[in-house]
This record gives structure tokens, sequence and C-alpha cells, in this order.
């Protein structure tokens, strides 16, 4: 479940929403909220990019990937 991609970009976004939601709850300028209309973008985006993450680790948690243990029958193979 390491190297799955799901566990790869859920531990990206989450890390980047750990990021925006500190910034929106430290960097709060009144400046900053003038520009977007009164509303703090970096805790939102932080929080639905959290959301997101969650989804894929849930995801590939409850659907992990399953290997074949055996090897494909040569009959079974189409020839060219």
């Amino acid at each position: 479940m390491l190297f799955d991609i799901r566990t790869i970009v859920g531990a990206l976004l989450g890390s980047y929403a750990v990021i925006l939601v500190v910034t929106g709850l430290v960097h709060d300028t009144g400046a900053e909220e003038a520009k977007t209309g009164g509303v703090n973008v970096n805790l939102w985006a932080g929080l639905g990019m959290g959301a997101v993450a969650l989804a894929f680790l849930v995801w590939a948690l409850l659907r992990p990937v399953s290997v074949p243990t055996e090897a494909p029958d040569e009959d079974s193979s189409p020839e060219a």
C-alpha cells in the first residue's frame, strides 16, 4: 500500500492542506480578505484539500490493490 498512487496523492494533498489551513489561520489580514470579498480562501481551500486527501486515503484502505498470486497459463495467451 505504500507505493500505491492513491496513498502518494493523498499524502501530498494532505501536506498542502495542512500548510494552507495554518496559513489561513495565522496569516489572515484584512487586505487579503478584501481581495477575495471577505472570504478566507486559504482556510477553505485547505479544508477542501484535506477532505479530498482523506477520501483518497480511505479509498486506498477500503479497496487495496490485489496482486495475482498465480502466473497466467501459456495456453491462454493470444498468439500473434
